[in-house]
């Protein structure tokens, strides 16, 4: 019977053939160096490239790495759940591919774990990414933010260290649509953060530009807040308001004899201002209806096709 490793890595795969071998061989290096046993689980998110050849043969020459394959391409936090499903630590570190999340700060991470936290996040104090993507990522977390009514720091992504019962709880969510950081922040669990390297992408390009940026944040808002409805709400009772008022002062123009013959200028821009709330409204209803049938149907949010180890 294999004994529990104390430290599960999940590391989600993409366009990553020259960075797999590197990857493992940093992982283990950490791994040993901190004296504990580990388990490095990498999933394909069916990579286009040769991932899945590289990440298989590493799990045959190396017992400790575990390579699964999912059945499409279902993007980056669904390959975190998938792996999650199959990790067997008493602490599960969950890690991107490209080498900017550094495996020597799992070390970090750990010790402070053992100070009594269930939930360690790694803050990237000092992010070495280019300009356009900071800056983006910073738009994204405050809009964010803000829509979902929640608090999550641009600094922090998927890196960090988890106890096993808080991957449980997160696997036991059931969401259609799945955004990691957030659902490790609404389990709860005592939680703290602590600084860490930020490395330089060690080779190729983010897959995330800034319409996957936008996409994923409409997504989640919709998913995780009905904010969006109750700002729509408030903004019609704001017009509704001052269209009483502006009904009110034509009633008393058209009293005093003030008004003989009403513009049609007037009306059609009214016409048009109310058609595109109304129309806007019933888009956004519409959206959040989408999302309640696909929550409905409770399809999976992966399918693992194959694995090795």
């Amino acid at each position: 019977m294999n004994k529990t490793p104390e430290i599960s890595i999940v590391s989600p795969i993409y366009m990553a053939e020259n960075i797999a071998e590197k990857l493992v061989e940093a992982i283990s290096k950490s791994m040993l160096e901190l004296g504990v046993s580990f388990e490095i689980i990498l999933v394909d998110d069916r990579s286009p490239d040769n991932s899945w050849p590289v990440i298989k043969k590493l799990s045959v020459t190396h017992n400790h790495v575990k390579s699964i394959r999912l059945s499409r391409n279902f993007g980056q936090h669904a390959a975190i759940m998938a792996g999650l499903s199959q990790a067997q630590g008493h602490w599960i570190v969950v890690m991107d591919c490209d080498l900017q999340d550094q495996p020597k700060e799992i070390k970090k991470l750990y010790q402070k774990a053992l100070e009594g936290y269930e939930v360690v996040l790694a803050k990237r104090t000092q992010r070495q990414d280019n300009a356009l993507k900071k800056m983006s990522s910073k738009v994204f977390y405050k809009l964010f933010n803000y829509l979902a009514g929640v608090k999550i720091d641009n600094e922090i992504a998927n890196f960090g260290i988890y106890k096993n019962t808080v991957i449980q709880s997160v696997l036991k969510l059931g969401d259609a649509h799945i955004f990691f950081p957030l659902f490790i922040r609404w389990v709860g669990y005592n939680q703290t953060a602590i600084a860490v390297e930020h490395a330089a992408r060690d080779s190729g390009k983010s897959t995330y530009n800034l319409l996957n940026l936008i996409k994923l944040a409409s997504n989640t808002i919709i998913s995780f807040s009905d904010k969006p409805l109750r700002l729509f709400l408030n903004l019609g009772l704001i017009i509704s308001l001052f269209s009483f008022i502006g009904a009110l002062y034509v009633l008393v123009q058209a009293f005093r004899g003030d008004i003989e013959v009403m513009g049609y200028s007037s009306i059609f821009i009214s016409i048009c201002f109310f058609s595109g709330i109304i129309i806007t409204t019933l888009g956004v209803l519409g959206i959040y209806l989408g999302k309640a049938f696909n929550q409905t149907k409770n399809r999976p949010i992966f399918i693992i096709d194959d694995t090795q180890n």
